[in-house]
């Protein structure tokens, strides 16, 4: 612990940094700001990010995409960097550097040689810190955003995952798309974007993770020169708890949406609602998942498609976050198929819900849960995004051991009766193929 600068009534504020495992660390800034490093050594590689706790669910209707606007826009220059010298400084060093939104948090990254870390600490800190929101650049992104919400209703297989969420959520922010339509990105104004920024964006709220060749203390040092001087140095405050969401979802009565497309496939997701990442069950319906329609020797790929030959793509999946979440299966087939698909799939899901798995099925799941949590992890991008994860969505940390721990621990019984709760209840459908609402008026 070391001294840092003045708190209440004189007293001196803390550098709290703690040891969570041999090669893991991390520290509080006074001003509440976090940084989670681990250790790799052996690689000559670091990846470095810069993680915010919001994302689109903390939008209003009329801000809708404001998150991922505002994504676009930190990159377009602060006052010591152009947008191209922001690019320029990282791929001059052969890293390379990219952001993404999601429902509940944003991120901001990069990936570099072990020696050029404090360039990266540097370029990243600034572009989030000190973005200038030039409205000329606020116009230019308008158009690019705009441009991928019409690209993204071009893709009827991505399009379908969209309606299937909403058609779950209604018109909860869960719902809503995370790039906005264009309908609220068009009148969003610069004033409005800074305004969510300098809000939304504060320390609390920020966990950098760092994972590769490299000192913790000496990342420590490095981002808080980078920040030093900015709208985050100085304001003392403790971490943001994770979220727990502020009051209880109401989710839509099960229901049928189809889009009409003019599509040489129909998409289809079946399902309905989920549980929550924090639900200790998550570890059960991970095993559930697999065996489900999560590889080639699922239940639904074998049914629908080594079987029939009735669709290319075939899966399922659940989507969890901090006090909801969703289960759907997906297929891809041709239009003439679509109810045969359909038929397999609601019959597997009834047979799962009453009878179970078997034994060796649970056997199967967890070696497949297992290995996904530890091949996972082979890269130092992956790493740094476990530790913003946990520190972000969990609040704590816990180390692989301990994660298979749990999914061994998982029991026959478990997975039968999240079984039973998920697959057994109404579910909705979302359809995107050439098709009218009628056609489906019976599921």
């Amino acid at each position: 612990m070391t001294a840092s600068s003045r708190g209440p009534a004189g007293r001196p504020a803390r550098v709290l940094t703690r040891t969570l495992q041999d090669t893991v660390k991390r520290t509080v800034l006074p001003s509440g700001l976090r940084i989670v490093t681990e250790a790799i050594p052996g690689t000559r590689s670091a990846s470095l990010g810069v993680w915010v706790g919001i994302g689109s669910r903390d939008e209003t209707p009329g801000m809708s995409g404001a998150s991922h606007f505002l994504e676009h826009l930190l990159f377009k220059g602060t006052h010591k960097r152009t947008a191209l010298q922001i690019s320029a400084e990282i791929e001059a060093v052969g890293g390379e550097t990219n952001a993404f939104t999601t429902k509940e948090y944003t991120c901001y990254y990069a990936r570099v040689l072990d020696a050029d870390l404090p360039l990266a600490v540097d370029v990243l800190c600034d572009a989030v810190a000190d973005s200038i929101l030039e409205p000329a650049d606020v116009e230019i992104e308008r158009g690019v955003i705009l441009e991928e919400i019409a690209m993204h209703e071009d893709e009827p297989g991505d399009e379908v995952h969209d309606i299937f969420t909403e058609a779950i959520f209604g018109d909860h922010p869960l719902g809503r798309l995370i790039s906005g339509t264009e309908e609220s990105i068009t009148p969003m104004t610069r004033t409005q974007i800074n305004g969510f920024y300098r809000r939304r964006y504060t320390p609390p709220q920020i966990v950098i993770a760092a994972a590769g060749n490299l000192d913790h203390a000496t990342v420590v040092r490095l981002v808080r020169k980078a920040f030093a001087g900015t709208v985050f140095d100085g304001t003392q405050a403790e971490p943001a708890a994770p979220r727990t969401g502020t009051k209880r979802v109401r989710f839509q009565k099960p229901h049928t949406v189809v889009r009409n497309r003019d599509t040489e496939q129909a998409h289809v997701v079946l399902g309905g609602v989920g549980i929550g990442r924090r639900d200790e069950r998550r570890f059960a319906l991970g095993v559930l998942n697999n065996v489900l329609g999560g590889g080639m020797s699922s239940r639904l790929f074998q049914e629908i498609r080594e079987k029939r030959g009735l669709a290319y793509s075939v899966y399922s999946y659940s989507s969890q976050y901090a006090d909801a979440g969703l289960f759907g299966v997906y297929a891809g087939c041709a239009p003439g198929k679509v109810e045969e698909v359909l038929d397999l799939a609601r019959t597997e899901l009834a047979r799962v819900a009453a009878d179970g798995l078997t034994d060796e099925e649970i056997a199967r799941g967890k070696g497949m849960v297992k290995g996904s949590y530890v091949l996972g992890l082979e890269d130092s991008g992956s790493r740094m995004s476990r530790l913003a994860k946990s520190e972000l969505l969990y609040g704590d940390w816990i180390s692989v051991d301990d994660l298979l721990g749990r999914v061994d621990a998982v029991t026959k019984e478990e997975v039968d009766a999240i079984a039973a709760e998920l697959l057994g209840q109404p579910m909705s459908l979302a359809v995107v193929g050439p098709f009218d609402e009628a056609q489906f008026t019976h599921s």
